[in-house]
């Protein structure tokens, strides 16, 4: 197989340090991270100092509290995240090796269990500090997709969550042994879909643009509920789409399953991002649609 793009030279670290014999690495995905917070601070208190984007034109709660909020939230993708990957993905390992659980510096975090620890989150501090809660949860949903952009464009960077083999023309040769097992490529190197930017440009670039012509354009924020209920169903979908063309986690994978599905019959049937997302798009349409026969 002859593929058009080579991966580029790009190191997972963005520097680092030896102290004591210590070393200290700034790596891309944690930048991923920290960017991605302090941009949803900056827009959650653009939109806040707004009152007419809101219901009565009056924002849901004062910008001071954000920092409080973005704590919360933290905790949420935090927890959430890793106990997601050990339910979904992992059980039987960390059924056997439950302190493996607490080892989150080894990797293993779920998108839909770190989404999960967010909603929950927010419920409770909207309880606690009497927010409404379907526009705190607009406001959450509004602020996430430069997140999942730059997530995903750490993930191309680790050369890691890469697709499935293909032949077209951007395909990419990502370096490391298991991006090259590719039974159906006996000479010459496997190139693979660049799924991690598929996901970047569905999950951060349409549906973070839709959102903001929603909110800025259609003042969708005066539908509470709507914003969080796109954003669910959004995403829901990109993934849904993406699983087609993403490599499935290895402990999925048989010899009568080469696909990784998580359920088949005949071999036919939806990987577990797809089974997760089902529920995501279903209660997003719900509130979307919720929201607009209330206004």
């Amino acid at each position: 197989m002859q593929a058009v793009l080579n991966f580029p030279d790009l190191s997972p670290e963005l520097f680092s340090i030896s102290l004591f014999g210590i070393e200290f690495a700034l790596r891309w995905y944690a930048l991923a991270y920290i960017a991605g917070i302090l941009i949803a601070w900056r827009m959650a208190v653009r939109v806040l100092r707004r009152p007419a984007l809101w219901p009565d034109d009056t924002s849901p709660m004062r910008a001071e509290q954000l920092d409080d909020l973005i704590t919360w939230i933290i905790l949420g993708v935090i927890l959430g995240g890793r106990l997601g990957f050990v339910l979904f993905y992992q059980p039987a390992y960390y059924l056997s090796n439950p302190l493996d659980i607490l080892k989150v510096w080894q990797g293993g975090m779920a998108f839909h269990g770190g989404l999960l620890g967010v909603v929950i989150a927010s419920f409770l501090y909207s309880r606690r500090h009497n927010i409404p809660t379907l526009s705190l949860g607009d406001l959450v949903a509004f602020t996430v997709p430069p997140g999942l952009l730059l997530g995903r464009l750490a993930n191309f960077v680790n050369a890691e969550l890469w697709g499935r083999p293909s032949e077209l023309p951007w395909a990419v040769i990502f370096p490391g042994i298991a991006a090259q097992e590719c039974p159906d490529v006996v000479v010459g190197m496997c190139a693979r879909h660049p799924s991690q930017l598929y996901e970047a440009a569905l999950e951060g670039v349409l549906l973070g643009a839709l959102l903001l012509v929603l909110v800025y354009r259609s003042r969708a924020f005066r539908k509470p509920g709507l914003i969080m209920g796109l954003f669910l169903a959004g995403y829901g979908a990109s993934r849904f789409i993406v699983e087609f063309f993403r490599q499935p986690d290895a402990q999925f994978i048989s010899p009568g399953n080469p696909l990784g599905l998580a359920w088949h019959v005949s071999g036919y049937g939806l990987t577990m991002g797809q089974l997760l997302s089902l529920p995501m798009i279903a209660l997003g349409l719900w509130f979307a649609l919720r929201a607009r026969q209330k206004t």
